[in-house]
Parts: structure tokens; sequence; C-alpha cells
């Protein structure tokens, strides 16, 4: 078997063969390349010890020199080289506490996670597959090298990386592997939330977002995202609904996936972190009417401060929180499809959301049983036809578009601070609702926009003064 590997990696290879060391390309480099996927980084394991890898290589970086990872630097490219090693006791759930370099490549292959990514390759030997991984790729399986109970012990983190390739390759978990996963869950209590946060946007990000049920299916929700849990055990016996509201989010986040090429990958994922987290407040103001129909009001809200803590609680960063989080809180706006209104909600917004505010409500929609989904969704199409008139006509949508500027109130006798603010209030109100009248001399006439509404004589002593 002949993969086609990068000139650079062949070189690299080459110069540690050459220097008499064995060499291979490993993990998911080799995995990729077998399904005919592009990989994203190309990693190399070696019997060379870090020092002896230095001395062949000219520009280096001590990357994790003390577990035995140095990287190559060509120009602008790296790549990172590893010697073999077995890893020491596994006291925090993450890291081995030491590791000790080895000249068995088979050694090396056993710590690996998944019998997919404990393949090595390289042009002189091909493909070295000691744990069947070639097999398990062509049954579409994601399998723990040797024991899973022992792999997860190891590293709690790879319950949820488990998780995340069957998401990206569209695998399914092993019997033993899922048994174990299930067994091990309540592990992640000891990961890091930066890294939960990692493999959960990686999840959501992938070609199957909709395998996030996985995390409720397994225990894993139970303990990094209760409040999943809380929507997968709600109803919502509703006209407008067909699943309880967790299997709805589910299938809203399955529906994303129709912008996966259209996207840029922080977009994406915004979009499907919103998705996850529209309906949670479903879970905290339910009620049931007289004629059993369940109801939801004010869960937009809430779900919102749900989103936020959330967020907060993995430590995502303030634009993602930020924009999520109106996301969220408008997924559900209720309004008279005008111009005017969507003008308003395009300052709430912020016009560079609405791309996205669209898609999370055809997500919705479309998540939905189809009574009145037709409707729903023509809706959108012409809120959207009025969101590019709207761009086309270059309404005024913020202050600096306004004709009127601070100077100019100022030039006029009013004072800077809340008063010039509150009389460019008043300007933008009236532009907004009627963008023809963003003209600096209609508005520099209105005495009552200028100077605010005053007793009858004050207003003519303010403007002689």
């Amino acid at each position: 078997m002949q993969l086609n590997l990068p000139n650079k990696v062949s070189l690299i290879i080459d110069t540690l063969q050459a220097g008499g060391y064995e060499a291979y390309a490993v993990g998911g480099c080799v995995r990729d390349s077998l399904m005919g996927r592009k990989p994203k980084d190309w990693d190399i394991t070696t019997n060379a010890k870090p020092v002896e890898i230095k001395r062949l290589f000219k520009r280096t970086v001590d990357t994790g020199i003390q577990h035995g990872t140095v990287t190559v630097l060509f120009g602008k490219e790296s790549y990172e080289l590893t010697t073999y090693r077995i890893d020491g006791i596994y006291e925090d759930k993450r890291h081995p506490k030491e590791v000790t370099f080895t000249g068995d490549l088979a050694k090396d292959l056993e710590r690996r996670d998944f019998t997919i990514n404990a393949m090595a390759y390289n042009d002189k030997e091909g493909l070295v597959d000691l744990f069947k991984g070639l097999e398990d790729l062509g049954s579409h399986t994601i399998k723990a090298v040797g024991n899973p109970l022992e792999r997860f012990d190891e590293d709690a983190l790879r319950i949820m990386r488990a998780l995340r390739f069957a998401a990206e390759l569209d695998f399914e978990i092993e019997e033993e592997t899922l048994k174990a996963i299930e067994k091990k869950s309540g592990d992640l209590k000891k990961i890091s939330a930066e890294r939960i946060q990692t493999e959960l946007v990686k999840l959501l990000c992938s070609d199957h977002p909709e395998k996030v049920l996985g995390l409720y299916e397994t225990g894993m929700s139970k303990v990094i995202l209760p409040e999943l849990d809380a929507i997968m055990e709600t109803g919502q016996n509703n006209p407008h609904h067909m699943y309880n509201v967790g299997m709805h989010t589910i299938e809203a986040i399955k529906y994303s996936r129709k912008w996966n090429d259209s996207l840029s990958e922080n977009d994406k994922k915004i979009l499907r972190l919103t998705m996850l987290f529209h309906d949670m407040g479903k879970a905290h103001c339910k009620t049931t009417d007289e004629n059993g129909i369940d109801h939801f009001k004010g869960h937009a809200d809430i779900s919102e401060k749900i989103a936020g803590d959330i967020l907060r609680r993995l430590k995502f960063d303030n634009d993602t929180i930020n924009k999520v989080k109106k996301l969220v809180k408008y997924h559900d706006h209720r309004y008279s499809v005008t111009k005017v209104k969507m003008r308003e909600l395009m300052v709430n917004m912020g016009v560079d959301l609405m791309p996205l505010w669209f898609a999370v409500r055809r997500c919705d929609t479309n998540a939905q049983s189809l009574y009145v989904r037709e409707e729903k969704l023509s809706s959108i199409d012409y809120c959207e036809e009025l969101y590019n008139e709207i761009l086309r006509d270059k309404d005024c949508l913020s202050l600096k578009d306004l004709a009127v500027k601070g100077k100019d109130l100022i030039d006029m006798g009013i004072k800077p601070g809340k008063e010039l603010g509150e009389a460019l209030d008043r300007m933008f109100k009236l532009v907004l609702e009627d963008p023809s009248k963003n003209d600096k001399s209609c508005l520099l006439s209105d005495k009552e926009l200028v100077y605010g509404k005053a007793a009858p004589g004050q207003l003519e002593r303010m403007i002689d003064e």
C-alpha cells in the first residue's frame, strides 16, 4: 500500500533513516490519507531521541521535549516529531506523570487512543497496522486500542474524542468501547473546561453535528452539559411541534448542515452553538393549558441566560458568548413583517449577524411540525427580501449613518453629554422609521427634534440662548 506523503514529510523521514533511525508518519494523518481526506497536520514518530533529532535538523523548537516532542521548521511550515515512548501512570486522567523513551514502535502505537489512529507509515516499509485500524476504517468503526477501560483511565478526554471522531467521520462506536464510555463518563469532571469546550466545538462543527445526541445517550452530558438532559426529558405537546424539546434541538442542529460549505468556521460554530442552546429555557417555563397544550412563554429570554451561563462555564471568548446570546434571544422573535420592524431588528441584532439569524430561523422552523411550516418559511423568505432591500437602499441603521453629527447640534447650543445623546437618539428613531427624513437641513429645522419637548415659551428661550 502506497500513500502520497508531502515532500517535506518524506524529507524528514529520509533524513532520520539516513541517520540510522526509524521514522514514520503516524496517527490522524495516516488515517485521513487512507480515507482520501487531506490531513490537516503531519505527525512523525521516530526512535531518535530529542537531542538526536535536533542534531539532524537546522531549525527546531522544543515543543514538548520532556515528552519527546520536537518541532522541525521548514520556512513557515512546521512538523512535530515525537520519540517512541511508553506513558507512565496517568494521575490526573489526562497526562502521564512521566514518559519513558523506547526503541519499540509497537510499544508506542499501543498507547494510542483508537485503532484508526494507531497506524504508522513510511515508503520503505509501507503501512504498519498492529491493531487492525484499516479493518475498522473499512467497517466505519471507532474502537479503542486494547482494553477501552484502560485507555479511558489514562485520558478521560478520549471519552469525548470517541464521539467527536464518530461525528467527523460518520462512524459508529464499537460495542465494548461504547460500554466503557458509559461506565467512565463521570471521569469527565476531572477534565478542564477549556478541553471540554474544544471537543464540543469540534463535535458540533463536524459533518454530523446531530451525533451530539450521544452526549446524552452515554451519560456524558450529565457531567458536562446537564442542561441537555433537562430538555431531553421535556415534552412539548403543541401543534407546532412533533418532537420533545431535546429531539427538536437535535433536528435543528442536524438541519444546520445545509450551511456546511457556505459559512466560515467561526460562523458555523456560532450557528450550531445557537441551535444547541436556543430552547434550553423551555425546561424551566413549561405550562399546560386546560386543553392539554403545552406553552413556553418567555423561553427565549431564559434560554439566553442559560446559554450565557454555559458558555462562560466552558470558558468561551466574549465575542462567541455575545453573538450566541443575541441569536438565542431573538431566535423566536415575533413581529409584523414591515420594513420598519426589520430595520429595528437589524439595529438590535447587528447587521453582520442577520445572515446567521435567518439560518437560525430556518433551522428552528424545519425542526418543527408540518403545521403552517410553509407559511413560516415564506415569512422568513420575505423578511430576508426586506433585509436585502434595506441594505441596497443604504437606509440609516446607526448613528454614523445619520445625516446630523454631534458637532452640528453643539453649534446649535446643545450641550455635550446626555442632552446631545438624547437629541441624536430622537433623530435616529425618526430616521429609522422613515429613512427619507435622513436629511441634515430637515432634521435640524425641527426644533422639537433638536431640543426635545419643552413647556410653552421654554423652547423659544432655549433657542434664543
